[in-house]
């Protein structure tokens, strides 16, 4: 069955992909994509949360990686560009909050000191 653990998102989308179980959500993190989700009024789909060492040094994540805390997703939402999603989130959350645009997805994660970063080519 699944878990649902905000109005918008079930644990299973936030689980690590190597299937080890790591699903441990920061709650605030959930707020912040409730809030993105709330703003477009779209859907938002997560392509990376939840990593556990071994899964985040496969895809090469940075051994200080919020994903290894529960506290990052890489999202997309369909009709919005990684631009729009980054600037609406800058805007929105502007002292705090890490975020990375790319080229196809943004990076957001709830740390406390603000941290922004651009990997667009």
């Amino acid at each position: 069955m699944r878990e649902k653990i905000s109005p918008n998102f079930y644990r299973e989308e936030f689980e690590c992909k190597c299937e080890c179980g790591f699903d441990t959500v920061d709650v605030i993190l959930l707020q912040v994509l409730e809030d993105i989700r709330g703003y477009f009024g779209e859907p938002l789909s997560i392509n990376s949360a939840c990593r556990c060492d071994s899964h985040n040094e496969s895809v090469g994540g940075s051994k200080t990686s919020q994903h290894l805390l529960g506290k990052a997703a890489d999202i997309t939402m369909k009709n919005v560009t990684p631009l729009r999603l980054s600037q609406y989130i800058d805007a929105k959350y502007p002292e705090t909050l890490g975020l990375g645009v790319y080229d196809s997805f943004v990076h957001v994660d709830s740390r406390i000191r603000k941290a922004r970063w651009d990997k667009t080519s």
